[in-house]
């Protein structure tokens, strides 16, 4: 094990990230913008995983990478069906599902299926995705919503959330399975949950909009408003989604979803900026609150993770709001491919088994 090579994959809309690892040493690191002409001559995105995968391929020999080393090959995971925590190997049924989502189109679908090319192609590697955004760890009171036909689906950073909580696990030498915790990933979309003794019992709907605003999602919205646009007239459903899942949050109200134009507005003096970004705090911090009666005031740290958290002005703001009721630790950074590594690595260890998807 002591050689062995763990190769790391992010797909995103028009990148795929690609990370190949030595143990817990990162040794290579590329992200591959894709030509969004090239990419519009797939049908359905999960057609493009072959193309991706090729051009991964590429990049590695080119580094000079020891692909004859890679014996792990790990994607983040998909929209597929919900499922408990933990590390898959892909099967047919895992791509089947990945190709089929039951739960919608995104480009997070393509991670399996392109670990699942590559491992074809680097002989005596094996295809695995952990923690895809569908873990369902939720307890049963925290599904009802008030109306009969819909529940609360769980829907959020599962790998980020859990790779964090033993991260700071680790570092109290305690075991996350021990542990109370609240943790919130704040990105382009944000999700925060509740792990009670290693299991997210409570978490808001992230992928649909529910929660604190973010840099893209509107976040939870007045429903008699939301209706009214419904029924309007003058938006599609499609344009609707649109609005809640990519141009709703920050996006709406400054034009751009990226940190950096946003914090060079504010450091500009730029006021609406700067009250648009201290309202997402401000949201984050009243979600924080809401989940802790969920661990019935029992809560050992609040962890902040996610890109925005470089921003000490934002993480600022939320530790004023929450900071008297629990200890605040702050893990800036996206963070996905140390993630993906770390759950590779306790596979390799022998500290956890692979599960199968059924």
């Amino acid at each position: 094990m002591e050689n062995t090579r763990i190769l790391c994959l992010k797909p995103e809309f028009n990148l795929t990230k690609a990370a190949v690892y030595q143990g817990s040493n990162m040794l290579f690191l590329k992200s591959i913008k894709h030509d969004e002409n090239e990419l519009a001559k797939f049908d359905r995105v999960t057609d493009q995983h072959q193309y991706r995968a090729d051009l991964v391929l590429q990049e590695l020999l080119s580094a000079d990478i020891r692909t004859d080393l890679i014996k792990v090959v790990i994607g983040r995971g998909g929209l597929v069906k919900p499922i408990p925590s933990g590390v898959y190997e892909v099967n047919d049924r895992l791509k089947e599902d990945l190709h089929n989502s039951p739960v919608g189109v995104h480009s997070v679908n393509l991670g399996g299926l392109i670990a699942d090319d590559l491992a074809v192609m680097l002989p005596g590697a094996k295809a695995y995705i952990a923690d895809p955004v569908v873990v369902d760890e939720m307890e049963d009171i925290a599904r009802l919503t008030g109306i009969p036909e819909l529940n609360r689906r769980s829907i959020f950073h599962a790998l980020g959330q859990k790779a964090t909580a033993r991260k700071f696990a680790k570092s109290i030498m305690k075991n996350y399975e021990d542990l109370n915790l609240i943790v919130a990933n704040i990105g382009e979309g944000t999700s925060l949950g509740a792990h009670c003794k290693g299991k997210v019992i409570d978490v808001n709907q992230a992928f649909d909009g529910e929660g604190p605003f973010s840099l893209e999602r509107s976040g939870s919205l007045p429903l008699a408003g939301i209706i009214n646009m419904c029924f309007s007239g003058k938006y599609t459903k499609d344009e609707i989604f649109k609005k809640i899942r990519q141009d709703g949050g920050a996006m709406a109200y400054l034009g751009t979803r990226n940190l950096f134009e946003i914090e060079e507005l504010i450091d500009n003096g730029d006021e609406k900026a700067k009250a648009v970004f201290e309202a997402m705090a401000y949201q984050v911090a009243k979600y924080i609150g809401s989940l802790m009666p969920v661990l019935k005031g029992e809560i050992d740290a609040v962890l902040l993770s996610g890109q925005v958290t470089h921003n000490r002005m934002f993480t600022d703001y939320v530790i004023e709001h929450i900071g008297s009721l629990a200890p605040v630790h702050i893990y800036p950074g996206e963070c996905v491919s140390d993630s993906l590594a770390l759950n590779a690595l306790m596979v390799l260890k022998g500290e956890i088994e692979v599960k199968e998807y059924k």
